[in-house]
């Protein structure tokens, strides 16, 4: 049996942060419009306030993330695209390195409930030898941060789709 290419892998659970799931009351393709629209991240996006990519597969996803643990600094982090599945799924991931042995993957998910609604939630997947590590010392700020995404895209799309309806 081949798995639905929209449905993101299995993860050991231990080691995978996953956001709430919020219920976006707006169409699935404004919801991916909303993820996909890289240059306006900063405009609703909490933790990922710039990104830039092509979106193809294999491509480098280059960010801009706001530091958690740190509040007031950021940081710059870049993973490489491997999923994309039009108002589906989105994925980056991490590759393991020497000089960054703490591989990722993470799923961005968004589940159509009707015409006018849908559902979003992603996680955060840690591999090998220090994914214990890292779920320890990361695992509280990466949660909040994906929420605090979650929310933020739940607003700017439910924005986007409540102007487009009064405009008609």
């Amino acid at each position: 049996m081949v798995n639905d290419p929209g449905t993101p892998p299995s993860y050991d659970p231990a080691m995978t942060v996953r956001s709430e799931t919020v219920t976006i009351e707006a169409p699935a393709s404004i919801v991916w419009e909303v993820l996909t629209d890289l240059p306006n991240y900063g405009t609703w996006n909490p933790f990922c306030f710039a990104a830039e990519s092509t979106l193809e597969i294999g491509a480098p996803m280059n960010m801009q993330l706001n530091n958690y643990t740190m509040p007031g600094a950021t940081y710059p982090n870049v993973e490489y695209v491997c999923a994309k599945v039009s108002e589906r799924l989105l994925s980056w991931e991490l590759p393991h390195t020497d000089a960054m042995p703490y591989p990722a993957r993470r799923d961005q998910v968004i589940e159509a409930l009707r015409s006018d609604r849908c559902t979003y939630y992603s996680t955060d997947a840690f591999f090998g030898p220090n994914a214990t590590h890292v779920m320890f010392f990361c695992g509280a700020w990466v949660k909040r941060a994906f929420d605090d995404t979650a929310q933020g895209l739940k607003r700017r799309a439910e924005q986007i789709y409540s102007e487009r309806k009064a405009a008609v």
